[in-house]
């Protein structure tokens, strides 16, 4: 496909170039959503600026998880200069999932750190994510990563830098996932403008998104990202993440119920 561009020099990802137009648009989209609600963009600002370290950090921990084996390299390395390499080998890569959890973990505790208004705040992410996602998904079809099984209706990759994607037809399952995306952010978008599910949208963003990764998990090709017991990483994250967001979405309607009761 496209796995990237030369510019001044440097080689830069289409995962990248994606990544940075899904950040543009899922950003603004946040930042001004907040202040039409509130009348102040400020604390979203904020708390994406936080976030990203616990995107960057969470994604690349979880990568450098699935590629475990290859740990022993870092206790072979006869320098500093051969360690960083080992290293960047074993964690240059990122998960979705680690770097969704990471930017939680960071989100949340910036959030209670500075009174901010989390209820509406993880509405408005909700449908942002997954806007954010869809680009970034586009970026691993273009680049070959996160590619599908071999498929009589697909596409052949010629240019992958995964040399395993290259020269069968694989069904596009980062398509899929895309579109699958930007029809989520359309419908928690919806139901954020018509204030429906107040508090717990991002809960229901977690169960829909889990559901879908679970299943989509059974079409992947690459076998890189790690298994067990005939599950990817990704598939046993995917059935906590569910379960999780369920129970918040339940504890959360719940709460609300008894709140307007004692009105």
């Amino acid at each position: 496909m496209f796995p990237g561009i030369e510019l001044f020099g440097r080689f830069i990802s289409s995962y990248a170039l994606c990544a940075l137009a899904g950040v543009f648009a899922a950003c603004p989209f946040a930042i001004f959503t907040l202040k039409k609600r509130t009348g102040d963009g400020y604390p979203m600002l904020a708390v994406l600026l936080w976030a990203a370290l616990g995107v960057f950090a969470g994604g690349g921990l979880l990568y450098g998880i699935t590629n475990i084996g290859s740990w022993g390299l870092l206790f072979t390395a006869r320098d500093l200069g051969e360690w960083w390499n080992y290293a960047k080998l074993i964690f240059g890569g990122s998960v979705f999932y680690g770097g969704l959890y990471g930017g939680m973990a960071v989100a949340a505790f910036v959030m209670k750190r500075r009174n901010y208004p989390a209820g509406i705040m993880t509405d408005i992410a909700a449908p942002a994510v997954a806007m954010f996602h869809g680009f970034g998904r586009i970026g691993c079809f273009l680049g070959g990563c996160c590619y599908g099984i071999e498929s009589s209706f697909g596409v052949v990759y010629t240019h992958s830098l995964n040399e395993s994607a290259n020269g069968v037809r694989r069904l596009p399952v980062q398509l899929f996932e895309s579109g699958f995306e930007f029809l989520l952010f359309l419908l928690l978008w919806q139901l954020l403008r018509h204030g429906k599910c107040e508090g717990r949208l991002f809960s229901l963003y977690m169960i829909l998104y889990g559901i879908f990764r679970f299943f989509i998990e059974f079409f992947r090709g690459d076998s890189y990202r790690g298994f067990v017991l005939g599950l990817s990483t990704s598939q046993f994250i995917s059935i906590f993440t569910v379960a999780g967001g369920a129970a918040y979405f339940v504890w959360r309607t719940l709460r609300g119920r008894r709140a307007k009761e004692q009105e």
